[in-house]
Parts: C-alpha cells; structure tokens; sequence
C-alpha cells in the first residue's frame, strides 16, 4: 500500500467498504427478488426439489380467480380511511404548529400511538370493540345510543372500516410528526406577507401551505395506500380473515396460499401482483399530483 499514490488507496479503501454492503444488499434483496419473480411462474410445493414450469398460469390463476384478485375490494375502506387520516394529520399539524400552549405535550400524546407494537394494538382494540363487554359498546350504551351498538369485528359490512379505523388511530399521528416538519420548513415570511394581504386562515392554508407541501403530502399518500395493500397484522390477529372472509386481504390470502396450501408458486405471483400494483399506484399519484402542478 505504501508504494501507491493517495488517489489509488483511496479508491482501494472505498472499493473494500462498498464489498460487503453491496453484496449484502444483492444477497438479501436482488436475488430473493429474482428467485421469487422465477417461481411465480412454476408450480413448487416450497418442499420438494421438483418445481416445474406452467408459464403464466400463476398469473391466470390470480387474475381470474375471484376468490384471490377479488380481496382486493376489502382493502378499499383501509385507503378511504387512510385519505381521511392525512387530512386530519394536516389539520392537527397546522394547529400543533402554532403558537399553542403544551403544544408539544400533544404532539407526544398524538405520536405515541405509533410507537406501540402493532399487536399489542391489535389485542387492545379486541377488548375495545368486542361485541358484548367492549368499552365502545358500553359508552355508546352510557350515551343512550343504544342503536348505534354493533358487533364491530362480527358485521361483514363493518369489519374492515372497524380496523381501518384502528390503523388511523396508529398512524395519524406519525403522519402529522411528518405534516410538522415540512411546516416548520416554510419560511414565515411568506405567512406575514399574507396576512398583511387580507389572507384568511383557510386562503392561507390552500393557498400557501398545502401547495408547500405537496411533495410530502405525495410521499405520505403513497406509504398510506401502500400499507393500505399490505395490510395483515390487524385483520390476522383480531379476525383470522372472518367472518366469513369479509376481512381476509391479499397479503393474508398470500400466506395462507404459501404455508396453509403448500402452493408458494401461486403465493410468488401473488408477491409479484402486489408488488406491481404498488409501482402503479405510485405512477398513478405521481401523475395527478404532477398534473395538478401543471
């Protein structure tokens, strides 16, 4: 090493620091991602060495199949409520962000939902929602509005918007800490300059603040529906897919498939499907956001 110019060990160094993270990162993420994408066109039991090749049938199978691509619409109340939960995390960061007393006492107590393990949220909402001695029952009951008491994890009609309604209360506040970072980022010229213009409360929302921060409204947007797609802690742990498979999400037929069925071909090209409608769902959002910005 001592007979080589600086410019020469420098590039050796790099080299040797590159090594492991990039063969890590081929070995942990390109490769099973290869592997999977080659098996959602066999048929493989994930035991035996035998796997043989069916072509596009995997795909035919999640496509056609209502039983499989048909999940789908269960996942439509967890978008729905997602959308709702960032706009009432932008609410809340606006009001957090100002110059409220104990401001950051509720930033703490709206975040700290997030931080709790997702299945110990699973099992306390299990107590919260059940049918007979649930708290939501029992204040409803309190309240007088007997009518309004349902069975939350029982009705097929109910179930998905009753744990789309728990990951709201998770994440709302994760996204609101996010919401408040990029308020803080704009700068407070551009608020005085309005409000020496007349700007109300709510022009000067639409009008400065969301178009500042659409970039990150774009980002959240996309983690939300996303998660929305795989969703699979909350409907596994609180109802198993049930009832009747009201519940059941992809992610969670996925798996079923995979190691209740032995059938990890059909599970790949679901893996596959989901991936690829993540990218268009990002391409989608991406394409509205932008044309709006036109």
């Amino acid at each position: 090493m001592g007979n080589l110019s600086y410019k020469t060990q420098r590039k050796i160094i790099m080299i040797c620091f590159l090594t492991i993270p990039l063969a890590m990162l081929l070995l942990f993420t390109y490769y099973p991602a290869v592997r999977l994408v080659y098996l959602s066109f066999t048929s493989w039991d994930g035991i035996s060495s035998d796997i043989s090749w069916i072509g596009l049938e995997n795909y035919k199978e999640v496509f056609l199949n209502p039983d499989l691509f048909g999940v789908f619409l269960h996942q439509i109340p967890y978008a729905l409520i997602g959308i709702i939960q960032n706009v009432i995390a932008i609410l809340f960061a606006v009001i957090l962000n100002s110059k409220l007393r104990g401001r950051n006492f509720f930033r703490v107590l709206m975040f700290l939902p997030y931080i709790m393990n997702a299945v110990a949220v699973a099992f306390m909402f299990q107590y919260v929602l059940d049918t007979t001695n649930g708290s939501l029952n029992g204040i409803l009951g309190l309240l007088g509005l007997d009518s309004w008491q349902q069975s939350w994890l029982g009705n097929e009609s109910l179930v998905n918007f009753s744990l789309a309604s728990i990951s709201m209360w998770r994440f709302m506040g994760y996204n609101m800490v996010i919401y408040i970072g990029a308020l803080q980022a704009i700068p407070g010229d551009i608020y005085e300059a309005a409000k020496i213009d007349g700007s109300g409360r709510f022009q000067t929302l639409w009008y400065i603040t969301i178009p500042n921060i659409t970039k990150i409204i774009q980002l959240n947007m996309f983690l939300t529906l996303s998660g929305a797609l795989a969703i699979f802690d909350l409907p596994y742990v609180l109802t198993k897919g049930g009832p009747a498979g009201a519940s059941q999400t992809f992610l969670l037929k996925t798996t079923e498939t995979a190691f209740q069925f032995n059938n990890f071909g059909l599970a790949s090209a679901m893996s596959v499907v989901l991936l690829l409608m993540t990218i268009f769902i990002l391409g989608l959002q991406n394409s509205v956001i932008n044309g709006k910005g036109e």
